[in-house]
């Protein structure tokens, strides 16, 4: 029940009282006014829960005032720091202490500052009375801010100590008058019910040994105690007035000092002081004076130093600006973000120094070194290089420069190799290596051919390219050598009179560069994307090499290595493109091995396999050109193949891949050490220096070290980056040699059909068997494809199955999508099973799935599901995979109408993309028999076939024999 009737007048007031226990405190009240307007003796003290009924009548600022007193009831005081609910009565008794106030004092009176703030300009507050009455007498507020000077008599006997207020200019008497110090920090002290307030920097405990007291007197014995722990320290915070011994007050011009301390040992650190004068002051605090106390005889004298405080602000922002931070909440001592490591601690903080130690002498910071047992040398470093161009290397001169002291770059050979960062100057002083020095010029060093003398070999001019682009170095090169760089201004060179066909720009662009290479004895990696012609480009440039030997009236053989599967490839592409080239066929297990014939040809072409048992042989003869197509098979250093291709001899060198860098950066080793012994330096070089460093610490820097480095003897173009001369499809066929055991079960399976049906061609019954020919021809195409389809006893190896995988990963790896087509439910099985236990997503459908739409949604939608198997009747017509770039057809049709079915369903409106159509087909089987039926029917198919039986039927008895021979 309220005791205050809100239906009549009331007024609130704000009542200075004093608690029990915590002091002095400000409460809210409403009180009842009587008819005249005057306070009645009905009051209530309200929070802001309570306040609301009284809002009609409270300002927004009253609401605020009450919101900030809550704060400091005792009931809210007790919940906030004693944390357990409890009574206030146990509280009182049980918990509380002086500790316990000195804790929640400066709390209140924090709170009771913000309320006094907002009273000053009104006429609201009271002082209690003993009975808690409210609003006994009203206090006023000082309308200024009142002055303290504390003054200090001094003789032979003692020392006096009191202090003195002014306010408006006139001294007051404050001892002796019941005055109350009503808050320590900030000061208010009441007085005549005058509540007076003082500077910040005051403290009301300095008033209140004074309230009922003259002076302090300090004896003889204890005052240079008191003089150095109480005096001097008042003397920086207040005025002071002094008899018996003397105040000095200096004004300097100040110097800041960044001092490196524990300079050889994991706590290095840098700490900030301000010199004035004599006088040295670290940045823990800002003072605008800092008090020196000193005896001379027997005389005391204080010198009072003003300090800048905005001076000194000023340059600990511009430390903290520069990269420093500190190094701990309780000092004053800074540090530089750091790694882990003890030693890369010490050694950053000192590189800190020196790469900022102009910024450091222009800011006017004087750079000291504390206590240490090591001397360090502090300033900036920088390396000046002059490179001169010999006929197959580079010489290099470099001088180091630790600011006056030029080294010669030499000197640091070791401790750049070893990663050692001290180095000793002549007068004995330690130079800091900077740290990434170790990772700019290690490779310099590691790949260095000279003993006394930096010498580099010619195709090391990525590292000298870098150099320049790092403005480390002023590198001038041959004119034609730095083009090795600025692919585009290679020279144009003409087309060979023989090629039939023509390339396109970025092809004719690659053919160039080829020419280049030659022409510096560089060997090169063409790692165009799967599909845009690195075969062709390559024909192009042995060509025109046998052009010219003509017209030199020489003989120049090269030597082309790749997989098995790709040895028809090559000789369909050369039988279309460069008819004129005499090639053999190095290849079976009676293969001629009379090397001496090698000479009669313009290429050899050989596979992987055999140049592993042929390597001897083969290392016998000097070729123009060695070329490895799909190299990453060589990426294995410790393999047969890198150990048996690396024994060949050739004038000139070239690999072909689509992906150089298949698992690891490593891979990329063994391919160009094969092109350029020595670009990459040794293997454990490389493996430390750039392996470990991108793959396991994915250090960037390395990264962009490596690509510099080998950038001139790669050219990679990709899909996308050639798209405007591409047609909007592509179409390759892939021949595929049969594996042995597969090849076994083909024959036996075409010879029992075989002699069948060409007896009943010869004695009329073949119209009767049409059933048994599509059969026959069927298990033929399913045999073509894996021996598994009609054998689910067969373990062994299919060569279209591994020729298909082998593909499949290079274009994943261009993290493209591919539709793979087959005729065969058991086909498509074999490779989802493959897909599964090598855990790569991939979306499936036949003629039994029912969700098709949800399947098709999935594989555009999921960038992570690159593959899509997918059954011809069940996916020739009414899908839509626009998102896929590349078709895998696995086996062919004998109506081509359904093939182009298949490929529609990618190459159709909305495909932003290139298509690339790849055909496998298995060599030497009905496969192939039936791809040279469809060219020559293909009229009859493009208008008629529309089945495979009306496909059969229109088969004469010359097609059947074509078949099955």
């Amino acid at each position: 029940m309220l005791r205050v009737n809100i239906s009549k007048p009331y007024k609130i007031v704000y009542s200075l009282c004093k608690h029990d226990y915590f002091g002095y405190i400000i409460e809210p009240h409403i009180v009842q006014l009587n008819p005249q307007g005057d306070f009645s003796l009905t009051y209530q003290r309200i929070f802001s829960h309570t306040a609301l009924e009284f809002a009609k009548n409270l300002k927004e600022e009253d609401l605020k005032i009450i919101k900030i007193l809550d704060q400091i009831e005792q009931d809210y005081i007790i919940k906030k720091f004693h944390k357990k609910t409890i009574r206030a009565f146990e509280f009182f008794t049980k918990h509380f202490n002086d500790k316990f106030f000195e804790t929640i004092r400066p709390f209140i009176e924090s709170k009771m500052a913000e309320v006094l703030a907002l009273l000053k300009t009104r006429n609201d507050l009271y002082v209690m009375d003993k009975d808690g009455w409210p609003a006994e007498q009203k206090i006023e507020f000082a309308q200024e801010q009142a002055t303290i000077l504390f003054h200090f008599r001094k003789n032979d006997v003692e020392t006096r100590y009191f202090p003195t207020i002014k306010y408006k200019g006139v001294r007051i008497e404050f001892m002796f008058k019941d005055a109350q110090v009503i808050s320590n920090k900030p000061a208010w002290l009441l007085l005549n019910n005058t509540l007076y307030y003082f500077d910040s920097n005051y403290e009301g405990k300095k008033l209140q040994p004074f309230l009922n007291k003259r002076y302090i007197t300090i004896p003889k014995s204890t005052e240079i105690a008191y003089f150095e722990k109480f005096v001097g320290p008042l003397i920086e915070k207040y005025h002071v007035y002094a008899e018996g011994f003397e105040i000095k007050t200096e004004k300097h011009d100040p110097i800041a000092i960044l001092q490196v301390i524990n300079a050889d040992n994991a706590n290095t650190q840098f700490q900030l002081i301000f010199k004035y004068g004599d006088h040295l002051f670290t940045a823990e605090e800002f003072q605008k004076v800092s008090v020196r106390f000193e005896k001379i005889n027997d005389q005391y004298v204080f010198k009072r130093i003003k300090r800048n405080v905005d001076w000194e602000e000023e340059k600990l922002n511009q430390l903290l600006d520069l990269g420093l931070k500190k190094a701990s909440s309780l000092f004053s001592n800074f540090v530089v973000n750091t790694p882990t490591s003890e030693l890369d601690h010490t050694y950053k903080q000192l590189e800190w120094i020196n790469e900022n130690i102009e910024s450091l002498e222009s800011l006017n910071f004087i750079i000291q070194q504390g206590e240490s047992t090591k001397k360090f040398h502090f300033a900036s470093s920088k390396i000046h290089f002059e490179i001169s161009e010999q006929n197959d290397w580079f010489d290099i001169n470099a001088i180091v420069y630790f600011g006056k002291y030029a080294i010669p770059f030499l000197s640091l050979k070791q401790h750049i190799l070893k990663k050692k960062r001290e180095y000793i100057l002549p007068d004995g002083e330690i130079a800091i290596i900077p740290e990434k020095w170790f990772s700019q010029y290690n490779s310099l060093f590691s790949l260095n051919d000279g003993n006394k003398s930096i010498k580099l070999k010619k195709h090391h001019i990525g590292l000298l390219n870098d150099l320049a682009e790092d403005s480390i170095a002023n590198v001038t090169l041959n004119r034609k050598l730095e083009r090795l760089n600025e692919f585009e201004k290679i020279e144009e060179v003409s087309m060979p009179k023989n090629f039939k066909g023509e390339l396109r720009s970025y092809q004719k662009a690659g053919y160039n560069w080829f020419s280049f290479l030659r022409e510096y004895n560089f060997g090169g990696c063409l790692a165009d994307d799967m599909g845009l012609g690195k075969t062709i480009q390559t024909l192009a440039m042995l060509q025109k090499l046998k052009e010219e030997s003509e017209q030199a009236n020489t003989k120049a053989t090269s030597l082309i290595i790749m997989p098995t599967s790709l040895i028809y490839n090559w000789l369909n592409e050369a039988k279309k493109f460069t008819p004129d080239l005499k090639i053999l066929r190095h290849t079976g297990t009676f293969r001629d091995k009379d090397i001496e014939k090698f000479i009669n040809y313009d290429i050899v072409i050989t596979t992987y396999g055999i140049t592993r048992v042929d390597a001897e042989l083969l290392s016998r003869f000097y070729f123009n050109y060695i070329i490895l197509d799909e190299s990453q098979n060589i990426k294995n250093a410790s393999s047969k193949s890198f150990k048996a291709v690396r024994s060949l001899k050739s004038k000139n060198k070239l690999i072909l891949s689509g992906t150089p860098v298949e698992n690891s950066v490593s891979d990329l080793w063994t391919q160009l050490t094969f092109l350029n012994p020595g670009l990459l330096g040794t293997q454990s070089f490389f493996i430390e220096e750039y392996v470990n460093a991108i793959e396991k610490r994915k250090d960037e820097e390395k990264a962009r070290k490596l690509q510099a480095l080998i950038k001139p003897f790669i050219l990679r173009r990709t899909k996308e980056q050639v798209a405007s001369e591409l047609p909007s499809k592509t179409e390759q066929i892939f021949y595929c040699d049969m594996s042995e055991d597969q090849a076994a079960i083909y024959e036996k399976t075409k010879s029992a059909y075989r002699n069948d049906l060409l007896i009943s061609l010869d004695d009329g019954t073949f119209a009767k068997k049409q059933v048994q020919l599509l059969q026959g021809l069927t298990a033929l195409r399913q045999l073509a494809n894996h021996p598994a389809l009609i054998d689910s006893e067969y373990t062994s190896d299919s060569g279209k199955f591994e020729n298909v995988i082998y593909t499949l990963e290079n274009v994943l790896n261009g993290g493209h999508k591919v539709l793979i087509f087959s005729q065969f439910v058991k086909h498509l099985s074999i490779f989802k099973q493959y897909f599964e236990k090598n855990n790569l997503a991939f979306a499936y459908l036949d003629g039994n799935t029912t969700n098709r739409g949800d399947v098709v949604a999935e594989f555009q939608n999921n960038d992570k599901i690159k593959l899509f198997l997918i059954s011809i009747k069940a996916g020739g017509v009414g899908l839509n995979l626009t998102q896929a770039d590349y078709v895998f057809i696995l086996d062919p049709w004998w109506n081509p109408a359904v093939e182009q079915q298949a490929i529609d369903r990618t190459h159709r409106i909305g495909q932003e993309k290139k298509v690339f159509i790849y055909k496998f087909i298995a060599k030497d089987t009905v496969e192939e028999k039936i791809l040279a039926l469809q060219n020559r029917k293909k009229r009859l198919a493009n208008s008629l076939i529309t089945t495979e039986e009306s496909f059969i039927k229109s088969l004469s008895k010359a097609d059947i024999q074509e078949i099955l021979n």
